[in-house]
């Protein structure tokens, strides 16, 4: 297996060192955001994790290696990259095998963190059930991946263009707890609340990093939801992005747009119609789970 991985040498410093490391993830770079902002972006987000005092690891396949840490030029090279395959849990042998490059999903970068010891991951939105999902059959990999593998997702939540009811629903039945980081509800996204009540409420990292631990320790396979809502100020109107989602997916659906191609399509039509506050708000929004990431892994650390 160890053939496969290569460690960035910020990474291997950090694990010799004994050093908490937050993994991110690559598709946000090469299918979330546009050139620049997404480099930049990725690079504001590496450093707010080193500001907390952990270190970042952004997780990418190139030349057949599942690289754990990227360099300042593999980051802008994926930036500019036209031809990268979105990499989830099915496509990780074969973008191996064939030396592809691949930006790795939720899914896929919580594989990849575990495989290196990495338990903390930091991204913007979870995937989930779709909206129609009982005909299509439509769940992201992502709920999935949660299921089964031992890595904490720090994220805003679920975006809203999902059926965020059978999202919770879905993740209750395969014993995924979802953690709301001072919030009694499901945050969605670009707002900072939803109908949906999370399991438990933790008002600080103490508690999330104990409850980790204690799962772990007991061998509860599977990972867990860390809710952490979009602060108030980047926060988008309820009304307005529920009138622009619903646009989207009519949009969508007219346009016979299925399968992976989904959610590109449909963040690509909420950035036109919102014009552009999308985008910050995602920015916002991956930047304060960055903080609260890092200081989780950093309190995780400790209890070792």
């Amino acid at each position: 297996m160890k053939e496969y991985i290569t460690l960035s040498e910020e990474v291997k410093q950090a694990k010799e060192q004994g050093k908490p490391i937050v993994a991110l993830e690559s598709t946000i770079i090469s299918h979330g955001m546009p050139y620049p902002q997404n480099v930049q972006t990725a690079r504001e987000v590496e450093q707010i994790i080193r500001d907390n005092g952990a270190v970042p690891a952004t997780i990418a396949i190139v030349d057949g290696k599942i690289k754990i840490g990227l360099s300042d030029e593999e980051l802008e090279m994926f930036g500019k990259a036209s031809d990268v395959a979105k990499a989830s849990r099915r496509d990780l042998g074969y973008l191996l095998a064939t030396k592809k490059l691949g930006a790795t999903t939720v899914a896929a970068t919580m594989i990849c963190a575990e495989l290196a010891d990495i338990h903390i991951f930091v991204t913007g939105g979870i995937g989930g059930v779709h909206r129609g999902a009982e005909t299509t059959m439509d769940i992201s990999a992502d709920l999935e991946e949660l299921a089964q593998t031992n890595v904490a997702v720090i994220c805003a939540g679920a975006k809203s263009i999902l059926d965020l009811g059978l999202t919770m629903e879905y993740l209750e039945t395969k014993g995924v707890p979802v953690i709301g980081y001072q919030t009694d509800v499901l945050p969605a996204f670009y707002t900072r609340s939803s109908q949906f009540a999370v399991n438990f409420r933790a008002d600080d990292v103490e508690t999330i990093s104990n409850t980790l631990k204690a799962k772990w320790d007991l061998n509860l396979k599977g990972g867990a939801v860390i809710a952490n809502p979009i602060p108030e100020e980047h926060a988008m109107d309820e009304k307005t992005i529920t009138n622009v989602i619903e646009t989207a997916l009519k949009e969508a659906t007219e346009n016979h747009i299925a399968g992976k191609e989904v959610t590109p399509f449909l963040l690509a039509k909420v950035k036109e119609l919102t014009g552009g506050k999308s985008l910050d708000s995602n920015i916002a929004l991956v930047k304060n789970n960055a903080v609260l990431g890092a200081k989780i892994a950093v309190q995780l650390g400790n209890l070792k």
